[in-house]
């Protein structure tokens, strides 16, 4: 055990090494993410409420009538997006990889009446064809897959809309990297976020200048085990996400701050994407 922790800690990682841990469906883990989620004031799982509810509202406009629609919520977590938008009037499927946010989606939805198709599933397995009138990939996922993975779910997404069908997603922009400056942090708890039993985290953020990368890295000691979570990101600048998109077969591509419709600034943290079948 001692080797592999040293193995992590004496070198900086490969661009897009892996983890050793599965991280979105991790029973500890996927608790503490559905506590986040669900906290309408703490921006950490999911936005802030408020900001939600206006990327709703500004989403849902370009469309003159949205009853009938139909909408792939592509990493959906507990589903406050899409019980939203089932709320406008779209007929909404939700794909997520964390059982437990699929369960509570799955039960909320029951409770509040909502006719929404949750999935718990990767959505890069997805394999659908000229389905959804609207597909969204927001809260800055894109980033977090590799080049390959990001090819792929472009490719999935152009199959699954149908002709004329809209993408919205976001990223991150060079303007994150304030938020995650390069570091090293070691604590101890007896329990938490990471791990229900006492255990040591040593935090790590790296940045990958020439690859316009960040990574956050969560290195979890337990008193019979080392677990390392690599949490990737890629920074996009309007250039780099047209190439991606536009290599996908897209047209029509429109860019904004964020997914509330913001004009694009280079002020921003974020970038929005809006591309058409």
């Amino acid at each position: 055990m001692y080797e592999n922790i040293l193995d992590c800690l004496k070198n900086k990682p490969q661009l897009y090494e892996p983890s050793t841990a599965p991280f979105w469906d991790d029973e500890n883990i996927s608790r503490y993410m559905l506590d986040a989620h669900l906290n309408p004031s703490v921006e950490a799982a999911s936005r802030q409420l408020d900001f939600i509810k206006e990327s709703v509202e500004w989403i849902s406009s370009m469309f003159k009538i949205t009853s009938g629609k139909k909408l792939l919520d592509l990493g959906c977590g507990p589903g406050i997006y899409a019980e939203l938008f089932a709320e406008k009037g779209f007929e909404v499927t939700g794909i997520d990889f964390s059982k437990r946010s699929i369960e509570y989606a799955i039960a909320n939805a029951g409770l509040n009446g909502k006719n929404i198709d949750y999935i718990y599933k990767n959505y890069l397995d997805i394999d659908y064809r000229n389905e959804f009138d609207l597909i969204t990939l927001i809260y800055c996922d894109f980033g977090v897959l590799s080049p390959n993975e990001r090819t792929t779910v472009l490719c999935k997404i152009m199959n699954a809309l149908k002709p004329g069908g809209i993408l919205i997603l976001d990223g991150f922009t060079n303007n994150q990297l304030s938020d995650v400056p390069e570091k090293q942090d070691l604590y101890y708890a007896d329990a938490g976020f990471w791990c229900s039993k006492p255990h040591v985290c040593i935090q790590r953020n790296y940045h990958y200048i020439e690859t316009k990368n960040y990574l956050e890295q969560y290195l979890i000691i337990k008193e019979d085990s080392c677990d390392c979570y690599n949490i990737w990101n890629q920074l996009f600048t309007m250039e780099s996400l047209l190439d991606e998109i536009k290599s996908a077969g897209f047209e029509n591509i429109t860019f904004y701050d964020d997914v509330c419709g913001k004009k694009l600034s280079d002020k921003s943290k974020t970038i929005c994407a809006v591309a058409q079948k």
